[in-house]
């Protein structure tokens, strides 16, 4: 991940596709291990705020789901095979 990619815009103006892909791309960077350890502080203290966000995100749409199907959610469950 190039170091100019990376804290580009504040975490709450990524939409969340933006927020995942920068966060795989910290995770792949940090896989690799060839940061200075500054630097992969850096990283991981981003990846955090973005795994935060990305969650508020998804439960916020959870949330818009259940209110527009009211009762007539139902639960996905997953095929036994």
């Amino acid at each position: 991940m190039a170091k100019s990619k990376v804290l580009s815009k504040p975490v709450e103006e990524l939409t969340y596709e933006e927020a995942l892909t920068e966060l795989e791309g910290i995770v792949e960077s940090l896989e690799d291990g060839q940061n200075p350890l500054d630097e992969s502080l850096k990283l991981f203290e981003r990846g955090q705020a973005l795994v935060t966000y990305c969650g508020v995100l998804l439960e916020s749409a959870q949330l818009k789901v259940q209110k527009l199907a009211g009762d007539s959610l139902v639960a996905f469950e997953e095929e036994s095979e």
